[in-house]
C-alpha cells in the first residue's frame, strides 16, 4: 500500500478552497490563499504547500483570523503604499495593492508596500514573482514568531525571517531566490517532526540551549540562524525593516500577542520593488543581456542558478498534471472537512 496520495493540479485548488471556504474563509480569501498553496504544491515546494492548510484553519478557528476582513489602502506618497489587513490573512491585502505598487514603481523606479496588521504564513518567491512578471526587480522581507536564537543566544527572539528576491529575465523565468535567515523554515521542522526524522547538526538547540537533531526538541527550544552571525545580523535587518520601520510587530511581539495559540504569526510585510528601465537610464536591453551573461558563466562552471530545481518541478507536474502528498497529510486534510 502506497504512502503516497496523488492529485491533479486542479484537484489542489479545489480541495483547497473546499477546506478554506469551510472553515470559514470568504471566497476572495480562500482564493488568495488557494492561489499561493497550488502554486507552491506546483513546484514541490512541500513546506508551503497543502501543509499549510493545517496552520490556515487553526489560525482561524483561534477566533482572531477574520476571514471575511477586507484590505483597506492607503496612498501614502508618490512611492510608497500602504494596506491594512485588517486582521485578515497577507495574501489577500497583497491581491488588493499590487497594481498601485506596480503602477508607482513604473512611474517612479522606485516603490515600497508596506502590508500591516496581516497574518501570514506563506512563501515570499510567489510575491517577488509576481512584481518580475510586470518587468520589476522585487524585494520581499517578514518577520514570524521568536523561534530563532541570535548568534551567541540560547533562546528563541528573532524569526524565521525570510528574504526573497527576484529579477525578471526576457522569455525565461526571473533568477528568484527565496530563504529563510534561519538554517531551516519552521515549516520544515514540522515536516521533519511529522516524518519522525532527525535533522541535521547545526540546524537548532534544546530548550537548554543544547545542539540537537530531534526535531521535537527543537520546536520546544530554539532554531539557528544559518551562517552564523552573519545570518543573525540579516535577521535583525528583517525585523527592524518589517517591524519598527513599517509600524508593526517584531518576531517576539508577534509572540507574545498570539499568547500560545498555535496560529499563523500576526505582523507586517514590505516589499519593494524596483523599475530596471528607469534605473538603468532606458538601457535596459543592454543591461539585460549583461545581467544574462553572468547567468551563463555562472551555469558554464557547472554551479545551479537558485530555483532551478523548482522551475523543473514545476515544468514536471504540469506535464503530468499530478503531484505527490503523504497519506497521512492527505487524511489529516480530509479531517478538516468534517465538522
Amino acid at each position: 500500500m502506497s504512502d503516497n496520495v496523488s492529485l491533479s493540479l486542479t484537484n489542489i485548488r479545489q480541495l483547497s478552497e473546499q477546506i478554506l471556504r469551510h472553515n470559514g474563509f470568504n471566497q476572495d480569501h480562500a482564493r488568495a490563499i488557494a492561489d499561493i498553496i497550488y502554486t507552491c504544491q506546483r513546484d514541490d515546494c512541500h513546506s508551503h504547500g497543502l501543509y499549510r492548510l493545517l496552520m490556515c484553519v487553526e489560525s482561524i478557528k483561534s477566533g482572531r483570523v477574520k476571514g471575511d476582513a477586507i484590505p483597506t489602502i492607503s496612498d501614502v506618497s508618490s512611492s510608497i503604499v500602504k494596506v491594512n489587513a485588517n486582521h485578515g490573512i497577507s495574501l489577500l491585502a497583497l491581491h488588493a495593492a499590487l497594481p498601485l505598487l506596480i503602477d508607482k514603481t513604473k512611474k517612479n523606479g522606485i516603490a515600497a508596500l508596506a502590508i500591516n496588521r496581516c497574518y501570514h504564513f506563506s512563501a515570499l518567491w510567489p510575491e517577488v514573482e509576481k512584481l518580475s512578471e510586470a518587468g520589476l526587480v522585487a524585494i520581499a522581507m517578514v518577520p514570524s514568531h521568536a523561534w530563532v536564537a541570535p548568534a551567541g543566544g540560547t533562546k528563541g527572539l528573532l524569526g524565521t525571517n525570510p528574504l526573497a528576491f527576484s529579477w525578471p529575465r526576457n522569455g525565461k523565468h526571473p533568477f528568484t531566490f527565496d530563504f529563510a535567515t534561519s538554517q531551516f523554515s519552521r515549516g520544515e521542522i514540522e515536516l521533519y517532526r511529522r516524518a519522525g526524522r532527525s535533522l541535521p547538526d547545526g540546524v537548532a538547540i534544546d530548550k537548554n540551549g543544547n545542539p540537537t537533531i530531534d526535531a521535537e526538541e527543537a520546536i520546544d527550544g530554539a532554531m539557528l540562524t544559518f551562517g552564523g552571525y552573519k545570518g543573525s545580523a540579516l535577521s535583525i535587518m528583517i525585523e527592524l525593516l518589517a517591524g519598527p520601520l513599517i509600524d508593526d510587530l517584531t518576531s517576539k511581539e508577534s509572540m507574545a500577542f498570539a499568547k500560545g495559540i498555535p496560529e499563523a504569526p500576526f505582523h507586517g510585510e514590505i516589499l519593494i520593488a524596483l523599475d530596471p528601465n528607469l534605473l538603468s537610464g532606458g538601457n535596459v536591453i543592454v543591461n539585460d543581456e549583461r545581467a544574462e551573461r553572468l547567468f551563463a558563466d555562472i551555469v558554464a562552471q557547472g554551479a545551479r542558478l537558485p530555483s532551478q530545481r523548482r522551475y523543473a518541478a514545476r515544468e514536471r507536474n504540469i506535464k503530468n498534471n499530478t503531484v505527490s502528498i503523504p497519506k497521512d497529510l492527505h487524511d489529516d486534510l480530509l479531517k478538516l472537512l468534517e465538522n
